[in-house]
Parts: structure tokens; C-alpha cells; sequence
């Protein structure tokens, strides 16, 4: 999400503080699904959720559009790649949108490989080039309401460099509509800067894991090397202990083309 909007980025990019939310109004603990999903894949093994050649268990939202509407064939499979793609758009009009894998999940690691391909859309927000995420521990994607940007969830931010030699680390926590722990203390901020920086540029595929351990805690890794650590997942807004222990997972779609490959979860 922004990545020019949280006080952890401050001191290295002198950017201002802007928050940004799931919805206007807090969004329910009934909008998640706590019984996770992961018990009916092989524990211990990882197993592929995309196959390559289409987006069998995998449903659009898109603000404005219903779920399942894919407005302009913004996901799409292209030779065996998960495709963000704005090729069929005049300009981007606010359309957020993320595709939902099918169930919800508490404990596992996901780990998939993305680069950054081709201009932003016209009209995309500056904050917004390069810029995408993977959204974990996430409410439903049927209890978005029609015009809902994001779901309240937690986002491991993936970003690519827009110059050369520019420093734009990969892999922050974003907490729309959501507040967590980040070494020991409580953070409200809505974006929390990794731990070891790294940044990628255009055109290359970055290998990441995400460790989800309910709400005790999410990791993040490049290559196998942790870079980022967020602790006592929660709700914002609401007394402290309404935890979230398990959720859907989605991935971004916020007008920077993006693609994947071997998406792949293996349950805890």
C-alpha cells in the first residue's frame, strides 16, 4: 500500500505521514473466517495455489464491481504467470482490486516469485509505482463492501525501485484496518519499515516467504533470510485481544503491472 506514508519511513525518504484504511468504518471480527482451511493440504509440503494455466480458485474484487467481476481483464494468466495488467485500461480511476485465493488460512508459509514489468497506469497515485503486496490474515473477500479499497488484513508491501541506485526496501508491514506488535511494542503506524532493507529493480524476480502463525505473529523472507518480524495481529479500533488467527489471502492489484510464478502455501 502507500509506501510514502508511514513516520518509519520518515528519516530515509522525508516523506509525510498519510494514513489510509480498510473502509470508513471498522470492519467486524465477523468478517473473518477463523476456522482456517490449511488442514486439508499435506502439512509440512509445500503445495501449488496457482497452476499456471488459469485462475481456477482464485475470485477478483475490484472497487466498484461485485465480487468476481475481473473489470478489464485486470488478473490474468499469461504464459504461465499470474499477470497484474492495465493494457485494456485508459486510466486507473481508483479501481484497487485483489484476486482471493479460495479458503482461509492461520498457519502456513506462502511463498511465491514477482518482478515489476511496464509503466503504471495513467493516473495511478505517485505513492503507487512499483508498488504491490501480497495481503494475509485478511477478511473475507465477500464481506468487502462494493466500494472497499483494500480488506482489513495484514500486507507484506512489495516494492521495486523506480531509479537507478534508489533505495526502496521490499517486504514493510501495511496494516489496513488493522494494528500489531513490532519488537515489543505496540505499533498503530500504518506502515512498518522491514527490518533488513532490500531493494530490487524492475524486471527482477524476487524470491519471498511469508510465515503466518496466527495472530502471534507474521514473517517475512527474501531468499530464506528473515528480513521482517510483526507480532499480536489485531483489529483496529477494537479492544485490545481481538486477535486474528486466521484469514483469506489475496494479492494487490493497485496500477504498477505486476507478475508472479509458483505460488505455492505449505500448512505449519
Amino acid at each position: 500500500m502507500k509506501f510514502l506514508s508511514s513516520l518509519c519511513f520518515a528519516a530515509l525518504l522525508g516523506s509525510a505521514a498519510v494514513a489510509i484504511t480498510a473502509a470508513d468504518a471498522a470492519v467486524p471480527a465477523a468478517a473473518f473466517t477463523q476456522t482456517a482451511d490449511e488442514a486439508a493440504l499435506p502439512k509440512g509440503q509445500w503445495t501449488p495455489i496457482f497452476n499456471g494455466k488459469d485462475l481456477t480458485g482464485w475470485t477478483p474484487k475490484i472497487k466498484g464491481f461485485p465480487l468476481g467481476e475481473n473489470h478489464l481483464d485486470t488478473f490474468r494468466v499469461v504464459d504461465g504467470k499470474l499477470v497484474v495488467s492495465y493494457d485494456k485500461y485508459e486510466k486507473f480511476d481508483n479501481k484497487f482490486g485483489h484476486i482471493f485465493y479460495k479458503g482461509s488460512y492461520g498457519h502456513y508459509r506462502f511463498r511465491a516469485e514477482y518482478r515489476f514489468v511496464g509503466k503504471q497506469v495513467p493516473e495511478g497515485p505517485g505513492w503507487a509505482i512499483r508498488n504491490n503486496g501480497i495481503m494475509v490474515l485478511g477478511q473475507t473477500a465477500e464481506s468487502m463492501t462494493l466500494d472497499q479499497p483494500f480488506p482489513a488484513s495484514i500486507e507484506s508491501q512489495l516494492l521495486g525501485t523506480a531509479n537507478a541506485g534508489e533505495i526502496r526496501p521490499t517486504l514493510a508491514v501495511c496494516t489496513p484496518g488493522t494494528h500489531c506488535v513490532h519488537k515489543g511494542k505496540f505499533n498503530t503506524n500504518h506502515i512498518i519499515a522491514p527490518d533488513v532493507g532490500l531493494s530490487f529493480p524492475e524486471g527482477q524476480w524476487v524470491n519471498i516467504e511469508i510465515e503466518v502463525n496466527g495472530s502471534k505473529s507474521v514473517k517475512h523472507f527474501i531468499d530464506g533470510k528473515l528480513v521482517h518480524e510483526v507480532n499480536d495481529i489485531q483489529l483496529e479500533n477494537k479492544p485490545k485481544g481481538t486477535m486474528i488467527e486466521a484469514g483469506s489471502i489475496s494479492i494487490q492489484a493497485e496500477s504498477a503491472p505486476i507478475e508472479f510464478r509458483k505460488i505455492e502455501i505449505m500448512p505449519l
